[in-house]
């Protein structure tokens, strides 16, 4: 289905960061790609410009003629009209998930799975395989600098996948990976799961899936008789011990049963020491030799809006990152706080779905509070309608920090520019992206 030419594929959703992978994997296979979305973004544009047909509204009568078969996300609402036409035409429908494992089929996969991590993990495997001469076809859930993108396509017949395993949805059940690193498990998604306890279930689950190893950070309760354990405490298999970090560089070893690897890593922050460590497992697993994979580590340019640094100079920092789980934005703002311990750290976060903030609220409060200043955009509801006394002033209320206000996005750039923050961080999982480029080329000037 997903070889040879000749087939039209209809995808809802299309410019979202995984729906756009898979597109272009299809795209290139020779299949002509058809999609939906709600609105245009950098991401559909350049899809369109790779020779891509997308629509932005729910029109079923802009439907392609001819549809072999659909791929939808979960994001895209129940309701559509366009869903409604292709389920009464009998159109062979799958979500994201099973079409991504019916393409991994055949391959030597790695997946990687987590709360948190796992694009900046998946996007250091596929770097670390490419760089070592390993034919690799990645789908990575960011633009990853390095490709600049979220698809590495191997020009060869015979490759490993490199998968990104999204737990949303149970989406990572569809997959049947060799090798599976999961580096995290704190409770998210609690519209899907209900408690953490199904949401650790689940993980559990997508371990037994896996054919080989299941690469697991150290305190995770995933109970597998194959598990490789990673981490900073004596009783890992692999323990990472950093030596030093400062001005966005981390040097640590990795220990390995008496082995020693030096790495230096062009990043910040123990988690991402953590995802280092998991994927320099990943390709140890494969055969890869330490040296050379600590050698890719360190020419390792990290992922868009996953702790991306905009503009640094003597006198302005704009920081950008996609955090958007109070475990998530702790681990990012004490990375940066860190890296530049001498400057007054302003934040600017969007919440993202009622439920997350809801179910978050405590959680939230207590992180937003590490920044010196917190300027706090509304809720983006994606899927979501409101939820009654789920609203930023009600975060904003609980947020123990003096110098915090609310602000409108249509505020956001003339404040930015009448207060000039020395260090200036962007956060968050909605349409905030959509003020980086603003931000950075104003801060340049300043």
């Amino acid at each position: 289905m997903t070889n040879g030419e000749g087939h039209t594929i209809y995808m809802l959703g299309i410019g979202g960061i995984g729906m756009s992978a898979l597109a272009r994997y299809y795209h290139s296979q020779g299949h002509t790609v058809v999609g939906y979305d709600r609105t245009p973004s950098p991401l559909t544009r350049q899809l369109e410009d790779e020779g891509m047909a997308i629509h932005y509204e729910d029109r079923p009568d802009l439907l392609p003629a001819h549809i072999d078969f659909v791929v939808y996300t979960p994001a895209v609402p129940k309701d559509l009209k366009e869903f409604e036409v292709l389920r009464q035409n009998n159109i062979k429908i799958m979500k994201r998930a099973a079409a991504l494992g019916k393409v991994t089929e055949g391959h030597f996969t790695i997946a990687v799975a987590g709360t948190h991590g796992k694009t900046t993990t998946t996007a250091m495997v596929a770097h670390i395989l490419n760089e070592c001469g390993r034919s690799t076809t990645a789908f990575i859930g960011g633009i990853a600098n390095n490709f600049n993108s979220n698809l590495l396509l191997s020009k060869e017949k015979d490759f490993v996948i490199v998968v990104e395993a999204d737990e949303f949805d149970h989406s990572f059940l569809q997959l049947h990976p060799n090798i599976s690193i999961i580096n995290s498990i704190d409770a998210d998604h609690l519209d899907i799961y209900g408690d953490r306890q199904h949401l650790v279930q689940s993980f559990n689950d997508f371990a037994d899936l896996t054919e080989s190893k299941v690469i697991v950070k150290e305190d995770l309760a995933i109970t597998t008789d194959r598990g490789i354990r990673f981490g900073f405490g004596e009783g890992s298999d692999y323990r990472a011990e950093i030596i030093k970090s400062e001005q966005g560089v981390t040097d640590f070893i990795i220990h390995d049963e008496g082995e020693m690897t030096e790495v230096k890593l062009p990043m910040a922050g123990k988690h991402n020491v953590m995802n280092a460590t998991a994927a320099f497992i990943a390709a140890r697993q494969i055969g890869l030799d330490t040296k050379a994979i600590a050698q890719a580590l360190s020419t390792f340019k990290g992922v868009k809006r996953r702790f991306d640094v905009r503009v640094k100079n003597a006198r302005h920092c704009y920081i950008d990152d996609y955090a958007h789980h109070p475990e998530e934005i702790r681990s990012c703002l004490t990375a940066i706080k860190s890296s530049f311990p001498e400057k007054k750290l302003t934040l600017v976060f969007q919440p993202h779905l009622f439920s997350r903030t809801r179910d978050f609220m405590d959680g939230f409060a207590e992180v937003l509070a590490l920044a010196d200043t917190l300027i706090l955009l509304d809720i983006y509801p994606a899927r979501e309608l409101p939820i009654e006394g789920i609203t930023s002033q009600a975060l904003l209320d609980r947020v123990q920090l003096a110098d915090k206000r609310l602000c409108s996005k249509s505020e956001l750039v003339n404040l930015i520019e009448s207060e000039k923050p020395e260090l200036l961080v962007t956060m968050g999982a909605g349409d905030i992206d959509r003020f980086v480029e603003p931000l950075e080329n104003m801060i340049k000037t300043w």
